[in-house]
């Protein structure tokens, strides 16, 4: 059996979004997943359902995986003939024991790779609000650990050349010795007053900064409640941050925000959440699976051209139909002079990424003006193939057979209801709530036992819908409705969230 191939890998500092591409390409390839405490969720849910994850973080002072049993399992992974993804939070190389793996596995025959990531040492300064470097404050960046090898006799950290106010010091993994660092600055010729600063949880929703001096530095960051993951900033940049602190002024920063749409690693909701500085938590109530009759959704694919319109309106439903296309080895060409119809924004991008162009597509994103479109651009008699979920409001095909069309209905999936045994705590924990279709207005009050406990469960909190339908479902469920998106797509959800 030939032998894998191991990629040690920087995961950035949390936000997703500064996740390498490289980065990301490597995970979606990855047989073996073996990641950090400080990976996030929605970076490690990147790897396909059939990675085997192994979890081997470390956090100060609780029982972890040792790191000779790290390499251990990348090696005897690698040998098996996997495609191993070491998944380290930040940069693998930058104090995080990259470099003594990358040995361990040069010693062991096996082939690697290194993906450098975005260190927090860069990243939560910027989030911050800090540059760690500004031609009027200081011409040096010195990057120390604050958590020195425990087996040393002495530190190794030469603190009198630490001592010069015209460098920035950016201590990482210091928390547990802050206020010996910030005394042994002070002892070597720091002045007491000399500006620092403590990022908690940098680049993330959950962004803490707590700014002071060396003398009460370590006393406002326990009276704040801060705690790792955390860095260190030391210098006169952080007196910047009162002008160019961006991060913290997202119109929904730190704000908890659920999503009780369907599960998807590549969720839009989720990154137009974190673009708007909210902590997305996922817990979805209903899932997308194959339709009573699979086999007539699949027939429905074979001969498109047969109709004057195929309408979809679904972004999963376009894609179930090209799904069959592809296991058939068809393409968009089997449409002939068919038109398309969308019925919103996303279902017609669904379409365009597999170089479809949508030829109706009705401004307001909801049946009824769907109907009033293909109405107005077909005529009585016209064969009309509707593509849809199972479940769907039967507003469109009654329009469109009133008006004289032959419509055929095709079940393309339909949406089940999950069950979520910590679903009461996720409500509990955020501050908002998003319904982006009835179906999760549904699947909120199955998943609470009632109409009365998802009544309660909901005070307090902003409810918002993606569109009036939705909105109407969640009335109709006696929720309370705060927030409903004028444009009835994700982004338009969370600008109305906003």
């Amino acid at each position: 059996m030939p032998t894998g191939k191991v990629f040690l890998t920087g995961a950035g500092p949390g936000d997703p979004g500064l996740l390498t591409l490289r980065a990301r390409e490597a995970l979606r390839h990855a047989d073996v997943l073996l990641y950090d405490a400080l990976a996030s969720d929605a970076i490690v849910d990147l790897v396909s359902p059939a990675c085997e994850r192994m979890y081997v973080g470390k956090r100060g002072g609780a029982e972890s995986v040792a790191q000779d049993e790290i390499e251990k399992l990348m090696i005897e992974k690698a040998r098996a003939g996997k495609t191993v993804v070491r998944l380290k939070g930040g940069d693998p190389f930058l104090f995080g024991r990259g470099g003594e793996e990358a040995q361990a596995l040069h010693a062991a025959g096996i082939d690697f790779e290194i993906i450098p990531g975005v260190s927090s040492a860069l990243a939560a300064p910027a989030y911050a609000g800090i540059p760690v470097t500004h031609r009027d404050h200081n011409t040096m960046l010195t990057i120390v650990s604050g958590h020195e090898d425990p087996t040393k006799d002495r530190s190794a950290i030469d603190w009198q050349r630490l001592s010069d106010p015209k460098q920035t010091l950016i201590f990482l993994m210091a928390m547990r010795n802050l206020r010996d660092i910030a005394a042994n600055l002070v002892q070597n010729g720091l002045p007491a007053d000399h500006p620092a600063a403590v990022i908690a949880n940098g680049t993330r929703p959950t962004q803490k900064t707590v700014t002071g001096t060396l003398a009460t530095i370590a006393g406002d960051v326990e009276r704040a409640g801060l705690s790792a993951p955390a860095i260190v900033v030391i210098g006169t940049v952080v007196a910047l941050r009162s002008g160019l602190a961006w991060f913290e002024k997202l119109p929904l920063f730190g704000k908890r925000v659920l999503m009780t749409r369907p599960a998807d690693p590549h969720d839009d909701l989720a990154r137009a959440l974190l673009r708007a500085g909210a902590e997305p938590i996922a817990a979805p109530v209903i899932a997308i699976v194959p339709p009573d009759d699979p086999a007539a959704a699949e027939r429905a694919t074979h001969d498109p051209a047969q109709y004057s319109w195929v309408v979809f309106t679904s972004a999963n439903g376009v894609r179930v139909f090209f799904d069959y296309l592809e296991a058939r080895r068809d393409d968009a060409r089997i449409f002939g002079t068919a038109k398309i119809a969308a019925i919103g924004l996303k279902t017609s991008q669904a379409l365009l990424q597999r170089s479809v162009r949508a030829d109706a597509v009705p401004q307001r994103y909801v049946a009824e003006d769907l109907a009033d479109l293909l109405v107005a651009s077909s005529r009585e008699g016209d064969r009309i193939l509707l593509y849809r979920a199972q479940e769907a409001r039967d507003v469109l095909p009654q329009r469109l057979k009133a008006a004289g069309r032959a419509v055929t209905v095709v079940a393309a999936y339909k949406t089940v209801v999950t069950n979520d045994p910590h679903f009461a705590e996720r409500v509990a924990a955020c501050d908002a709530v998003t319904f982006t279709s009835a179906s999760t207005v549904n699947g909120f009050v199955h998943n609470l036992g009632s109409a009365e406990a998802a009544r309660e469960a909901c005070a307090g909190k902003v409810v918002a819908c993606i569109g009036p339908i939705t909105a109407q479902a969640a009335k109709d469920a006696g929720l309370p409705v705060n927030v409903i998106a004028p444009e009835h797509t994700v982004e338009g959800l969370v600008e109305a969230l906003s």
